[in-house]
């Protein structure tokens, strides 16, 4: 049975850059609030006429590049998002569309932040079982467009943002490399730790006014449960893939950690002793880009020669849902 293994990576961003002192200027907040309780300085939102599936168009054709691809040789897309542009369809099917894909299949996944893990899991499934030879994974989001950017919503428009990275998988029969192992879980539980409460299905009618009128189409957060768990899933959840290889936490070359806050990065990396050059981070440059996020900082370590012929990634992811879970890969 062959493994899958990264054969190119891409990402996107919009152009337009939004600091935290433009954010000054629209609510009660500073440069200093946001840094010291999130570590962002600036992040990219769209601006009117961009799209999620316009981004994920970009950061696929890079990938589909860097591979030595052409869109033709897809043979499926599995596309992640929790903010897609319609209600329905998908972006998967629209993204087949925009890049000229053919009538291939395109799999929406909502996963929130670990939904470009989860997205890699079924790919990496379909690729060992023999159903498809060439996957598209992609992870997008546009969040600026669902925030409350006010002083009521401060403590979640400060942080989420937009973007795209996608990676094209495709089989390997080499021993020493492919994706390994993957850790899985998921809470509904805390559901509402961390959610879009409306419009949803559940509501007669799914729309109202009063709700709108409550925030309650906005994103909530609570965020010191966000921090509580995710400080501890996500170490739990790295050393349970590393167990599934027999690895240890020492032998990881490179750990990418969801960018949902830079306090909890810092913090799973001491939970699990990592040295500085394990890690890196970028949400103090694109803010929580959610299923954009691990993509993004995949594809900037591999563009700056972090990755090497041999080494052992794991990538981890917390969210909404609560959902978590790692992947390890050897490169």
């Amino acid at each position: 049975m062959p493994r899958s293994v990264f054969l190119g990576t891409g990402m996107y961003v919009p152009e337009r850059i939004v600091t935290n002192d433009d954010l000054s200027q629209v609510m009660d907040t500073s440069d200093e609030w946001i840094t010291t309780r999130t570590g962002i300085r600036e992040r990219r939102w769209v601006r009117e006429g961009e799209t999620g599936v316009s981004l994920a168009r970009e950061a696929s054709l890079r990938a589909l590049a860097a591979a030595g691809l052409q869109v033709a040789d897809l043979d499926a897309i599995v596309l992640a998002t929790s903010s897609p542009d319609h209600f329905a369809p998908g972006n998967g099917v629209l993204l087949q569309h925009a890049l000229g894909a053919g009538p291939i299949p395109a799999l929406d996944l909502r996963a929130q932040c670990s939904g470009f893990v989860y997205a890699l899991s079924v790919a990496d499934a379909w690729i060992r079982g023999g159903t498809f030879r060439h996957v598209l994974v992609v992870g997008q989001e546009v969040q600026s467009t669902g925030m409350d950017v006010s002083t009521r919503g401060r403590n979640t428009a400060v942080i989420f943002a937009d973007g795209a990275g996608a990676v094209v998988l495709g089989p390997t029969d080499d021993p020493g490399r492919g994706l390994l192992a993957f850790d899985l879980h998921g809470d509904g539980a805390h559901a509402d730790k961390l959610w879009v409460d409306a419009p949803g299905a559940m509501y007669h009618p799914r729309q109202q006014v009063a709700h709108m009128q409550e925030g309650r189409h906005f994103l909530q957060m609570d965020g010191r449960e966000v921090f509580r768990h995710a400080v501890t899933r996500m170490p739990e959840s790295v050393r349970a893939v590393l167990a599934q290889v027999g690895a240890e936490v020492a032998d990881v070359s490179l750990l990418l950690a969801h960018q949902a806050n830079l306090r909890i990065s810092e913090q799973v990396r001491k939970e699990l002793a990592l040295r500085d050059d394990q890690g890196y981070d970028n949400i103090q440059r694109y803010g929580n880009t959610t299923a954009a996020t691990l993509p993004l900082l995949l594809d900037e370590c591999v563009r700056a020669g972090r990755l090497r012929r041999g080494d052992l990634l794991v990538m981890t992811a917390f969210g909404s849902g609560f959902m978590w879970g790692s992947v390890a890969a050897r490169w």
